[in-house]
């Protein structure tokens, strides 16, 4: 980029919790395109790695572990006056933050709803393990004290990015089949054009190709973002969006009585279960059925009529394929049924080859299908933006996007992105994404099946879950 605008300038402290491999290319984002006063810029990082390098480059930080006990006192010292709270953490309540933000009158973001340490692994309830269940909790906050300071919640890569490429993906595919390509202006606007166009649901396909020379280590989990993160992500329950298409139902399925109900999650972990996908460089591919907040929040803002008996709902989940050496980390994970306790994240100077390819893949149109999405390359990521390979830039820069809406927008209360103005986000995420493109494909999940071994498929209804769902 031969230009870095300014979108705007924070008021008062700048208090960013966390500074993993997000907070890291997070930072330098901001400082290009956002004024603040430095000196009052806070990091709450409690590892003692991110604590030296913070001290080498001479960044103020705060040698702490926000907990239930301790976080209202140090974070209502630090917002008093208001200001952004940039929360780029694991194991700290996204909610509680949100909150407290909220009443002293400081901006807020986040990547995911977060729940605080042991949630992911100690409650017995699979279904209060859902993201739908995390989810469900911010909505009931946004019920219950609508308006006010903004908070952006769950605004990175996926969830984040993904919801405003279903946008596009729909505004192209509306001017491709020559229906009305203007864009909606609320919610029930975009539900009508996504239903008008026949789209039956969307799959966040991505495919991660980045890869180093050296070969990975037995009993070490890597992988090019947080391995925390996906090791919790990936032990959730399998879930998605439920579409109103799907005629049959899995028989580990569960559905929800209270809230949205946009969703179902599977009695399995979706880092174990498997879906057929497709993406522009491999074509078919398999994917991991993670969960994540988006096959959600999708599902739910495309929902025409009742939400307990709709007229239309899209299917909506995560489909991902992670870098090889991360398929390789979860084989040896699940197979042992042991946690690694190395972790490494693949570094932008040491990866060799590879691009993210992360977009949505709109299926069931008269058209079939539609892929949307960046295809970054860390070699191009290099030349962007420092301290960051292609994967942490999708969502770092998802991250400054939702800062700059936040701060044009201060008093729009909770919001998802799929609310927020994607043009917009787009706007000012674009020039960090590399090749953002649009692939028709006329694949289905009924082809290429091994007709050495028959399988239990929908032929009438290609794009059935039944059709999908590989293990």
């Amino acid at each position: 980029m031969s230009e870095h605008p300014t979108y705007g300038r924070i008021e008062g402290r700048l208090v960013l919790i966390g500074y993993g491999s997000i907070g890291r290319g997070t930072l330098p984002l901001i400082e290009r395109h956002l004024e603040f006063d430095r000196d009052k810029l806070i990091v709450i990082e409690p590892s003692a790695e991110g604590q030296a390098l913070l001290a080498r480059r001479g960044i103020p930080h705060m040698g702490v572990a926000l907990t239930p006990d301790n976080y209202r006192a140090v974070l209502t010292d630090l917002l008093r006056d208001g200001g952004f709270c940039v929360n780029l953490s694991v194991d700290t309540s996204s909610l509680d933050l949100m909150k407290l933000c909220r009443e002293l009158g400081a901006l807020y973001i986040d990547t995911v709803v977060e729940p605080w340490a042991g949630f992911y692994f100690e409650t017995t309830d699979n279904s209060e393990r859902t993201n739908y269940a995390l989810r469900q909790k911010v909505r009931d906050e946004k019920a219950a004290n609508p308006g006010g300071t903004t908070a952006v919640s769950c605004c990175g890569a996926n969830p984040g990015m993904v919801s405003w490429f279903v946008k596009e993906a729909l505004l192209t595919l509306a001017k491709d089949t020559g229906a009305e390509a203007t864009p909606p202006e609320d919610r029930e606007g975009w539900a009508a054009l996504m239903q008008s166009l026949g789209v039956k649901g969307v799959h966040i396909a991505e495919r991660d190709t980045q890869a180093r020379a050296t070969p990975r280590p037995r009993g070490t989990f890597v992988n090019t973002w947080s391995v925390e993160g996906f090791i919790a992500e990936g032990f959730q329950p399998a879930e998605l969006g439920w579409g109103t298409h799907e005629t049959w139902f899995p028989e580990n399925g569960h559905r929800y009585e209270t809230g949205c109900q946009s969703a179902i999650w599977l009695n399995r972990p979706g880092a174990i279960t498997r879906v057929h996908t497709w993406c522009p460089t491999p074509g078919p591919q398999f994917g991991y059925l993670v969960t994540h907040n988006e096959a959600v929040s999708i599902s739910d803002y495309y929902t025409v009529g009742d939400p307990g008996a709709p007229e239309f709902r899209p299917t909506c989940h995560y489909a991902y394929h992670p870098c090889d050496d991360a398929v390789l980390s979860l084989h040896e994970m699940f197979g042992s049924g042991v946690n690694q306790t190395i972790h490494e994240i693949l570094d932008v100077d040491e990866i060799v080859e590879g691009i993210d390819e992360l977009g949505v893949l709109l299926f069931g149109h008269e058209k079939n299908a539609l892929w949307f999405g960046s295809r970054l390359s860390n070699e191009e990521t290099k030349g962007l933006a420092p301290d960051q390979n292609a994967t942490g830039l999708q969502v770092t820069s998802a991250v400054l996007a939702g800062m700059v809406w936040a701060l044009e927008n201060p008093e729009a209360g909770i919001v998802e992105t799929d609310e927020m103005d994607h043009a917009r986000c787009l706007e000012v995420q674009r020039p960090y994404l590399g090749p953002v493109e649009a692939h028709y494909t006329d694949w289905t999940p009924i082809q290429n099946r091994w007709e050495l071994f028959p399988e239990d498929i929908d032929e009438s209804e290609p794009w059935s879950f039944r059709n999908v769902l590989a293990s």
